[in-house]
C-alpha cells in the first residue's frame, strides 16, 4: 500500500460562544473545578472581543500550507472543536499513513507543546506513523515574519514620537512549577527559547536598540507565574521616561484573545492610566513568511518520513 502523508497543525482552541465558555475552561483544566469568578472574568474578555478568530485563522494557515506543499493539511484543537482526536480519526479514514505534526506554539514547554503531543499519540495509538515537531523557535523565517510586522509600526511611532521607541517582546506565561527541574526531569526550555525567539526579531531590526521581554496572561490560579509581568516591565518604562512602548507577542501566531484582549484592551488601558501610548503589530495571521516557515519544517519532517 503506498504511504499517504499529510500534515496535522495543532493549536489551543476556543469556543464558539460565551455559553461554551464553562466547559471550554474545563477542558483547559483537565476537569478541575473552576471558581465562577474566573469562568464570569472569561466570559467578559471574550464578549469584549466579540468572538476570538483563533480556529478560523488556524483553519486559514492550514489552507495556505496545503496550496504551499501539496498535501493534505489537517487542524486539530487541543481544548475544542475540531478536536485532536475526531481529527486523527479523520485523517485514518481518509487514509493517512504517516503525517508530520506541528504544534502552533513555536516554543517547547511541558505545559503546551508537551500535552498536545499526548493528545495526538493517545489519539493515533499505533494506527499511523507520527513525526512531532517539538519546537522550532529558532527558524529564521518565523523570527523574520515577526520583524516584518514590527519594522512598519517602530518607525511610525518613533517618528511620531521624535525618539526612537522601546519594544516589549511577549510570550504567554506558564506557572512557575511547570518549568522547573523535578523529578529528574530538566528544566524546561519554554522561557529561553520564547527569550531567543525575541532577540532573533529584534537582530533584524538593528535600528532597535531598546527592547525588553516579558511574560503576559498570567493565570488566575494561585501560586507564582513566570514574570517579569507586561504591567510591571510598562511600570519600569514608564519610570525610565518612555511615552510610548510597542508591544510585540512572539508567542502567538494570530489574533486570539490574549492578544484582542490583554494587549489591545487591558495593555492599553494600563498604558493609558500612566500616560503611556501602546501600540501593537498586526499579528503574524496568514503571513507569507509564516506559512514559509511552517511549509520549510513540513517538507523536511515528510521527507524523513518517505526516507
Amino acid at each position: 500500500m503506498a504511504d499517504r502523508m499529510a500534515v496535522l497543525l495543532l493549536a489551543h482552541g476556543t469556543p464558539d460562544s460565551l455559553d461554551e465558555v464553562p466547559e471550554y475552561l474545563r477542558n483547559v483544566t483537565g476537569g478541575r473545578p473552576i471558581p465562577d469568578a474566573v469562568i464570569e472574568e472569561v466570559r467578559h474578555r471574550t464578549s469584549m472581543i466579540g468572538k476570538s478568530p483563533l480556529t478560523k485563522l488556524t483553519q486559514e494557515q492550514g489552507r495556505l500550507l496545503a496550496k504551499e506543499l501539496g498535501v493534505p493539511v489537517y487542524v486539530g484543537m487541543r481544548n475544542w472543536r475540531p478536536y485532536i482526536a475526531d481529527v486523527v480519526k479523520q485523517m485514518l479514514e481518509d487514509g493517512t499513513t504517516s503525517a508530520v505534526v506541528i504544534c502552533l506554539a513555536p516554543q517547547n514547554s511541558r505545559t503546551s507543546v508537551g500535552l498536545y503531543k499526548r493528545a495526538v499519540m493517545q489519539a493515533v495509538e499505533d494506527r499511523m506513523r507520527i513525526l512531532f515537531i517539538e519546537a522550532w523557535a529558532d527558524h529564521p523565517l518565523l523570527a523574520q515574519a515577526f520583524s516584518e510586522r514590527l519594522r512598519p509600526v517602530w518607525e511610525r511611532v518613533s517618528n511620531e514620537t521624535g525618539a526612537p521607541v522601546p519594544v516589549v517582546f511577549t510570550a504567554h506565561s506558564v506557572p512557575q512549577r511547570t518549568v522547573e527541574a523535578h523529578d529528574g526531569q530538566p528544566a524546561d526550555p519554554y522561557a529561553e527559547e520564547a527569550k531567543r525567539t525575541a532577540a532573533s526579531v529584534a537582530e533584524r531590526v538593528p535600528e532597535l536598540r531598546h527592547w525588553r521581554f516579558a511574560f503576559q496572561s498570567q493565570g488566575m490560579s494561585g501560586g507564582p507565574w513566570l514574570g517579569p509581568t507586561v504591567e510591571e516591565t510598562l511600570t519600569a518604562l514608564h519610570q525610565e521616561g518612555h511615552k510610548a512602548v510597542v508591544i510585540q507577542p512572539i508567542g502567538f501566531l494570530c489574533d486570539h484573545i490574549e492578544v484582542l484582549y490583554d494587549i489591545d484592551i487591558a495593555f492599553r488601558e494600563f498604558g493609558k492610566q500612566l500616560g503611556m501610548r501602546i501600540e501593537r503589530p498586526e499579528s503574524l495571521n496568514n503571513s507569507p513568511l509564516l506559512i514559509g516557515a511552517l511549509a520549510d519544517i513540513a517538507r523536511q519532517g515528510l521527507a524523513q518520513l518517505a526516507s
